[in-house]
């Protein structure tokens, strides 16, 4: 029997959930189309006690609702449906602006206008939640901290190292790139797998409505949800304030590849948390108030990474090829960490981690253009603001080891003198600033720059 295209569908449908046994099943539909099931394993959890069942079962809702964006892109119907009870008008609103700014980007590509399309339908208003601590005893702080493969979260790691937090290195998926990072934090580790419906590939190879999607909302309902589970009162990621700059602007709308990686969903991704989840489940970024150059500078002190990190994307693709070794040397993700990381490391080392010095091939300059937005825009991807970028290379222009570099010589002869200079500078770039959610405890480790 033949699929039935999901571009035709008049709506999409939330179909049901539960939780048995370490799975939670997620099931969604276009029309009376075939069930699209997802599930997520969480190994060797414990059975819930009494006391967190009605957290386990706001966060299960909260999975579901949010997970639905990896198949509702497939025909971005233009009616929503819950078989069970309907979010609440709080939910619901929150849930129409994740999937309208979640996939700003996968419209922008889709030649697509979801303003007015996306409407979650509210339901009955729910009791505000308990916290999953007994009455009079304080949170366990035990923190879950996802680790990306990347710098970032390996800054995060040795934060709440520094600080003696009990923490747990926890990934989404099989990456081995991932087990290896997560396994050199000397933490405990804990790897949850994410199964999508096969029946959202056969769509694909249909021809359904592809494109990017926001995981980090994803994950980090994923990880409320594990954290309910094992016994965690916190869930820490690691996006820095850059992630909240958009990339450009498509029909009057910003469009930013990292959306939910910004302030804007941390803060009401989190508030959500603490309202319909459990009081005392606390979601946060760790390095919110930090640039990219910033955390760069951080990870730049730490060795023990070197040989195992990478920010490389083609090593996380779900299909396709993937690079021989940690770094293409290709994609924007590359381009820009070698870039970030190049004024705070030893030049011989940072040539070690990539293999080649990607500063000093004049055919890449397309590439970091993008990045410092000279001649186009920053690239879909999570690398930091033109800003950045520019600052970066003028510091390296000024370093004799790093001048004759031909793209570094190549921004010092073009590029710079078409500049502010005092823009250019590192120092006001490297200070913490902005809003966070960061815990009291945590707040010197992470705003004062020295430590």
């Amino acid at each position: 029997m033949a699929l039935p295209d999901p571009r035709a569908a008049r709506a999409f449908r939330f179909v049901r959930r539960d939780y048995a046994d370490g799975v939670a099943s997620l099931v969604y539909a276009f029309d009376d189309g075939p069930e699209l099931i997802e599930r997520v394993v969480f190994p060797d959890a414990p059975s819930p006690s009494l006391r967190r069942a009605a957290a386990l079962e706001a966060a299960l809702d909260l999975l579901h609702a949010i997970a639905g964006v990896s198949y509702y892109k497939a025909g971005v119907p233009g009616a929503i449906a819950f078989e069970s009870p309907a979010p609440d008008a709080a939910t619901a609103a929150f849930l129409d602006t994740l999937y309208l700014h979640g996939l700003g980007e996968f419209a922008y590509h889709n030649r697509l206008d979801l303003r007015g399309r996306i409407r979650f339908p509210a339901g009955a208003a729910v009791r505000a939640a308990a916290p999953l601590a007994e009455q009079g005893s304080a949170p366990p702080r035990r923190t879950l901290v996802p680790i990306g493969g990347g710098k970032d979260s390996l800054v995060s790691v040795e934060i709440l190292r520094a600080a003696g937090e009990d923490a747990t290195a926890v990934w989404v998926g099989q990456s081995p790139l991932i087990a290896a990072c997560a396994e050199r934090t000397g933490l405990p580790t804990l790897n949850i797998r994410r199964e999508l419906s096969p029946v959202l590939f056969d769509y694909n190879k249909l021809g359904a409505y592809n494109g990017h999607i926001p995981v980090t909302a994803i994950n980090s309902a994923i990880l409320v949800l594990a954290a309910v589970l094992y016994g965690h009162d916190a869930v820490a990621f690691s996006n820095e304030r850059s992630a909240s700059s958009a990339t450009l602007e498509y029909e009057g709308q910003p469009v930013n590849h990292q959306w939910s990686k910004g302030w804007e969903f941390e803060r009401a991704f989190g508030e959500l948390v603490r309202e319909r989840v459990a009081a005392d489940l606390r979601y946060y970024s760790l390095l919110r108030p930090l640039s990219e150059l910033a955390v760069a500078e951080r990870f730049a002190r730490h060795t023990r990474y070197d040989d195992v990190f990478s920010s490389c994307n083609r090593n996380f693709r779900i299909l396709g090829p993937k690079p021989a070794d940690r770094w293409c040397g290709q994609c924007p993700k590359c381009h820009f960490v070698f870039l970030a990381l190049a004024p705070f490391m030893p030049k011989p080392r940072l040539l070690a981690i990539f293999g080649r010095n990607l500063l000093d091939d004049a055919t890449l300059a397309p590439g970091f253009d993008a990045l410092i937005e000279y001649r186009d825009h920053k690239p879909f991807e999570c690398v930091g603001e033109g800003a950045e970028s520019r600052a970066a290379f003028a510091a390296l222009a000024a370093r004799a080891e790093w001048s004759e570099d031909a793209l570094v010589a190549r921004f010092a002869d073009e590029i710079a003198p078409q500049l502010d200079a005092a823009e250019l500078a590192l120092p006001a770039l490297l200070a913490p600033s902005g809003e966070h959610r960061i815990p009291v405890q945590l707040q010197p480790f992470v705003l004062d720059a020295h430590r």
